[in-house]
C-alpha cells in the first residue's frame, strides 16, 4: 500500500476546505516519507523532509516512535541527510517531548560516544515526561557510576528544566475583542455538533464561535501585530457549561502562540476574560495551556447613597459600567504590580490571575510541566540523598487554629500528598491529591488520548481505583464518523488500562450508558476524589470535578490532581414536599431559593455545595449533585445518613457485578476491585468505625442556604428566557419560573427525557403517567413528539422485569435495536413516543437535535443557544428544562399544562420523593 500517495489525495481533499495536511501519526506513513528523504533521487523527497521535520507528531504516537529511531541513525551517523545534521537531529527530539525520543536520548546518554552523550544529556535536562522504566534506567546508569546520568540527575534536583526557562514578560500588552454578551458557553467556542472533528485540530477551529468572529479576530492580530487578543464575554462569565479542552484549543488557536515550530496546530498561552471571571472548569484547562484568565469586574451592581442595590422592574439588580473593554481597546497586563491597565489608568487588581502556581504555568507553558516536573525532581533528590531544592512555589496551606472541617476539606485533607505531615489544611489551600476515579468520554477521549500521548503516557498509574472510557456522547448515531473515531479510542483506552464500553476484540455487548451514571456507580467510597472528562463530573458519592480532556489525561496518567480546596456552601432543608411535586423541582428551587436569599448573588459559583440530602440514595441524589454544575458550582458534595449510603453502595455493588458478568473487567480486575472495596466500606460503616462522612459541627461555610420545602407549590422550570431585552440574561440557568408563569398555553414542540437527570424513577413515572392519561382520557395520544433515552441498559432491563417497559413499548412509534442502530440523525419527528438507545442524545447535541426554531420541553441539563435546538431567522430555539412529569403532559397537551392539568395527571403517581434527615448530619 502506497502511504504516501494516499496522503497527497487527503491533502489535496483538504485544500478545498481551507486546510492544510492533517498532522501525521501513522508510523507506516513516516516510514514511507524516510525511504524518500534517504532516495537523493526520489521526487517526492523536498515535501517528505518538510513533512518529517515539521508536520509529524510527537510524543508515543506511532509516528514519533519512527521519526526518534531515524533521528538517532542520523545522530550516530548510520544516516546521513544533509538538510538534517546531528545537531538539528537532537533539536527535533528536544520538541517530541517524550516516549522513543527519551527512549533514543536515554539510549546515547548512556552510550560510549562521550561527546554525543554530553550532547544528549544536554536534551535531557530540558525534558521533564519521563516514567518509571525511563527513571530507572537512569537511577540503575547512575548506581553504576555513569557521570552522564549523574550530571542529568544533579540538573533534574536543581529542576534546571524549570529555572533556566525564560521569565514572563513584566508587561503584557492585550487588544480586546467581546466574544458574545453574558455568559459564553464552550458551546460557542466548540460546539457539540463537532465534536467529531476535536482531534483534527485545524479543521475543529474553524468552528470557533463563527466565521465573522474569526475574520475579526485575524484582522485585529493584524492591526496589532505586538499584541495579544483577549476574548472576553461581556457581562457574564466565560467558559461555562461543558470541561472541553477543544473550546480553549480553539481560542488558543486563534489568539495564542505556537507551542513548537514543529508541531503544527498545537498552540498555547490564550488569554481570556469574563465580567463575572471564568467558569472554574474552564480557568483548570486555561491554566493547563498556560494562558492568563482574568475577573474583570467591569460591570457592577448600580447602588443608591445608602449602598442599597438599585433594582429595575423586574426586581433585577441594575448594572453600571465601571470601564470599558469594547473590541479593540488596549490594555496592559502588568504580572508584576498585578493590575490591569489602560494606559497609565489602573482598571483593576488581577492578583488571582498570577498566584505563584499560576506564574509556574505562564513559565513552563502549561501546568504539566509543573506536575511532571516536581516529580522527577523529588525523585532525583531522593536518589542524591539531597534535600529538595525549593524552587518551585510552596503550596500554600491555610490551618486555622480551632476550626473544623467541612466535608471537602476532610477529603483533601485525606487525599493530600506532599503537604506538611500533621497539618490541616482549610479551604484557600493549594494541594496535590490522589484520585481515585477517572472517567473519559467519548467525544473529548479522542482529545485525551492525544494528550497522553503528547505526555508520553502508555499506561493507567496504579494508584488508580478504577477508569471508564464511555460511548454515552455518540450513541445515538453510529455513523461514519462515529465508526472511525470510537474503536480506534475503545482500542487505545482499553490498552492503557480503562474500562470502556465498547469491547476492541467484539466480545461483550456495547454499553452505550451515560458516564455520570456508570461513574456514580462505580465510585463506592464516600472520601474519594473523582476527575471526570465532562463538566456533570458530579458525584453522589466522594467528591467530583469535571476536567477538561488535559487534565483527565494527567489523572489517569499520574494518579494525582493539583488544586486549591475550594469554600463550601452548606445546603439543608426544612418544611415537607407536596405530595403532587417531584425531587427536581426541589432542585430548581433550591438555586431559585439561594438566589432570592442573596440579592441575585450566586454564593454556589466556584464553591462546594455541601448538600446534607440525608435520605436519599446515589441515584436519586444525583439528580441535585448534577444539576449544580448549572449553579456554577466547583463540585458538590452529598451529606448522607449511614443506612442510606449503605443502600446506595449496595446498589453500586449490584452494577459493577452486572459489567463483570458482561465480561467488561480487564486484567488488573479493577471491577473486582471496586467491589471488594465498597464490601470493606460497608463493613466500616456497619461496625461504626468510619461512618458515612460528616463535616465538623464547628467547620466554617462561605455561605449557608436553607430550603424550605414548603415554599414549593408548583412545579419550576428553568427557561433560557430568549427574548429578554437585556442579552447578558439570556441562556443563563438562573431563570426559574413556576408553571403557572406560562399560564397553560405555551406551545411545546418537542418533549425529551433523558440525560443523565434522569433515574430509573423517572422511567417508572413515564410509564404510571401513560396509564394514567389512558385512564382518564381513554387513549394516549401525542400533540408534540416524546423522545426517551433511558440513562443505562440496567434500567432498560430493571423496567422489562417489572413491567414498564412494555407500557412503554404500547405508547411507543421506534424503540431502538442495538442490531440495527441508526446510520444518520432525525431531522423531523413525527408526534409520537420514541424509545431512544441509552446516551445523551438531545442533550448532547452533536448528533440528533430538534427541528430549528422549536420549544423544547426536556429533562435535561443544558438550554444554552443553538445546543439541543437551534434558531431559525423566524424564532429563537428553546429548551425549557423542568421534571419528568412536565415533560410528557407538555406533549400529551402540546403546549405547557396548567397546575390544575398537572395535579390531575400526577395524581397516585409515585413521584420522586425527598424529606429532610432527623439526624444530624454532622460529626
Amino acid at each position: 500500500m502506497n502511504f504516501y500517495n494516499d496522503y497527497l489525495k487527503e491533502i489535496e481533499e483538504r485544500k478545498t476546505q481551507g486546510l492544510h495536511p492533517k498532522p501525521i501519526d501513522s508510523a507506516e506513513l513516516v516510514s514511507e516519507i524516510i525511504e524518500q528523504i534517504k532516495d537523493l533521487g526520489n521526487e517526492n523527497r523536498p515535501y517528505s523532509l518538510q513533512f518529517f521535520i515539521y508536520n509529524t507528531l510527537p510524543g508515543t504516537t506511532p509516528a514519533a516512535g519512527v521519526k526518534a529511531k531515524f533521528l538517532k541513525e542520523i545522530i550516530l551517523g548510520q544516516s546521513v541527510v544533509k538538510e538534517i545534521s546531528p545537531d538539528f537531529a537532537f533539536e527535533l527530539l528536544s520538541h517530541m517531548k517524550g516516549g522513543t525520543s527519551i527512549e533514543v536520548l536515554l539510549d546515547l546518554a548512556l552510550g560510549d560516544d562521550a561527546a554525543i552523550a554530553k550532547q544528549a544529556g544536554d536534551v535531557l535536562k530540558t525534558q521533564v515526561y519521563l516514567y518509571d522504566l525511563d527513571l530507572s534506567r537512569l537511577k540503575n546508569a547512575f548506581l553504576s557510576g555513569n557521570t552522564t546520568a549523574k550530571d542529568i540527575l544533579e540538573s533534574y534536583a536543581k529542576a534546571e528544566f524549570f529555572t533556566k526557562l525564560p521569565e514572563i514578560p513584566e508587561e503584557i500588552k492585550v487588544v480586546t475583542f467581546i466574544a458574545g454578551e453574558g455568559d459564553i458557553s464552550t458551546d460557542l467556542l466548540s460546539p457539540g455538533n463537532q465534536a467529531h472533528s476535536r482531534s483534527d485540530r485545524e479543521l475543529h477551529g474553524k468552528c470557533m464561535i463563527s466565521p465573522a468572529a474569526q475574520a475579526e479576530i485575524e484582522a485585529l492580530k493584524a492591526q496589532h501585530p505586538d499584541k495579544s487578543v483577549m476574548l472576553i464575554a461581556e457581562k457574564g462569565t466565560m467558559g461555562v457549561g461543558s470541561s472541553r479542552m477543544s473550546g480553549v484549543n480553539n481560542v488558543a488557536l486563534w489568539t495564542g502562540k505556537q507551542a513548537s515550530p514543529y508541531v503544527p496546530f498545537v498552540n498555547f498561552a490564550p488569554i481570556v476574560g469574563g465580567t463575572n471571571g471564568i467558569s472554574p472548569i474552564f480557568l483548570t484547562t486555561v491554566d493547563v495551556t498556560g494562558g492568563i484568565g482574568i475577573d474583570l469586574k467591569n460591570w457592577v451592581k448600580k447602588v443608591d447613597e445608602a449602598g442599597k442595590i438599585i433594582r429595575d422592574e423586574n426586581n433585577e439588580p441594575i448594572l453600571e459600567q465601571v470601564y470599558s473593554v469594547e473590541t479593540g481597546t488596549v490594555l496592559t497586563i502588568n504580572t508584576k504590580t498585578k493590575k490591569l491597565y489602560n494606559g497609565d489608568i489602573e482598571l483593576i487588581d488581577i492578583s488571582k490571575a498570577f498566584t505563584p502556581q499560576k506564574i509556574e504555568f505562564i513559565k513552563a507553558g502549561g501546568s504539566y510541566a509543573i506536575v511532571f516536573g516536581k516529580k522527577i525532581q523529588t525523585f532525583a533528590s531522593e536518589l542524591l540523598g539531597i534535600a529538595i531544592a525549593p524552587v518551585f512555589a510552596p503550596s500554600k496551606e491555610v490551618s486555622n487554629e480551632g476550626q473544623g472541617l467541612t466535608a471537602v476539606e476532610k477529603i483533601f485533607n485525606r487525599n493530600a500528598v506532599g503537604a506538611t505531615p500533621g497539618k490541616v489544611l482549610h479551604a484557600g489551600s493549594d494541594v496535590r491529591v490522589l484520585v481515585n476515579i477517572v472517567g473519559s468520554q467519548d467525544t473529548t477521549g479522542l482529545m485525551t488520548a492525544q494528550e497522553l500521548e503528547s505526555m508520553a503516557a502508555t499506561t493507567i498509574s496504579t494508584t488508580v481505583d478504577g477508569a471508564y472510557q464511555s460511548g454515552c456522547h455518540t450513541a445515538s448515531v453510529w455513523d461514519k464518523k462515529a465508526q472511525a473515531n470510537i474503536p480506534k479510542l475503545m482500542r487505545f483506552m482499553n490498552d492503557f488500562g480503562l474500562i470502556t464500553a465498547r469491547d476492541p476484540k467484539g466480545v461483550y455487548h456495547a454499553m452505550t450508558d451515560v458516564i455520570h451514571k456508570v461513574l456514580n456507580d462505580i465510585t463506592i467510597d464516600d472520601w474519594a476524589i473523582i476527575i471526570g472528562g465532562d463538566s456533570h463530573t458530579r458525584m453522589s458519592k466522594g467528591v467530583a470535578f469535571g476536567a477538561d480532556s488535559g487534565t483527565v489525561a494527567l489523572a489517569l496518567a499520574t494518579g494525582e490532581a493539583s488544586m486549591p480546596i475550594p469554600d463550601s456552601v452548606k445546603v439543608t432543608f426544612k418544611g415537607d414536599m407536596k405530595e403532587y411535586m417531584d425531587f427536581r423541582d426541589v432542585v430548581h428551587a433550591t438555586q431559585a431559593q439561594m438566589l432570592q436569599q442573596f440579592g441575585g448573588e450566586n454564593v454556589f459559583q466556584g464553591r462546594i455545595i455541601e448538600v446534607h440530602i440525608g435520605t436519599l440514595t446515589a441515584d436519586q441524589a444525583f439528580t441535585f449533585t448534577d444539576w449544580s454544575a448549572e449553579m456554577k458550582a466547583k463540585a458538590s458534595i452529598c451529606i448522607s445518613e449511614d443506612a442510606t449510603l449503605i443502600e446506595s453502595l449496595e446498589i453500586a455493588k449490584s452494577r459493577i457485578q452486572i459489567m463483570i458478568d458482561k465480561g467488561m473487567d480487564n486484567k488488573s480486575q479493577v471491577l473486582q476491585g471496586l467491589i471488594d472495596k465498597a464490601n470493606k466500606r460497608i463493613a466500616e460503616i456497619q461496625s461504626g468505625e468510619k461512618p458515612a462522612l460528616r463535616p465538623d459541627a464547628n467547620a466554617k461555610y462561605y455561605a449557608e442556604v436553607v430550603v424550605d420545602l414548603d415554599l414549593i407549590s408548583e412545579p419550576m422550570i428553568a427557561d433560557p428566557d430568549v427574548n429578554n431585552a437585556d442579552v447578558s440574561k439570556r441562556y443563563t440557568h438562573d431563570t426559574i419560573r413556576p408553571l403557572s408563569y406560562y399560564g397553560g398555553d405555551k406551545k411545546v414542540d418537542l418533549g425529551f427525557i433523558g440525560s443523565c437527570m434522569v433515574h430509573k424513577g423517572d422511567m417508572k413515572i413515564l410509564a404510571q403517567m401513560l396509564k394514567n392519561i389512558e385512564a382518564q382520557n381513554g387513549k394516549v395520544e401525542f400533540k408534540a413528539p416524546l423522545v426517551v433515552a433511558p440513562p443505562t441498559y440496567n434500567i432498560v432491563d430493571e423496567l422489562k422485569a417489572e413491567g414498564d417497559w412494555e407500557v412503554l413499548q404500547k405508547y411507543s412509534g421506534f424503540e431502538f435495536d442495538d442490531n440495527a442502530p441508526k446510520a444518520a440523525a432525525r431531522t423531523t419527528y413525527e408526534k409520537m413516543l420514541y424509545l431512544e438507545r441509552p446516551g445523551c442524545n438531545l442533550c448532547m447535541g452533536n448528533q440528533e437535535k430538534a427541528a430549528k426554531g422549536d420549544t423544547v420541553m426536556a429533562t435535561s441539563t443544558r438550554l444554552f443557544q443553538g445546543r439541543v435546538v437551534e434558531d431559525t431567522d423566524a424564532k429563537k430555539g428553546e429548551s425549557l428544562l423542568s421534571s419528568t412529569p412536565v415533560v410528557v403532559l407538555s406533549t400529551v397537551l402540546g403546549r405547557t399544562p396548567t397546575i390544575e392539568e398537572y395535579v390531575k395527571a400526577v395524581d397516585g403517581i409515585n413521584l420522586t420523593k425527598f424529606a429532610p434527615s432527623h439526624i444530624k448530619l454532622v460529626k
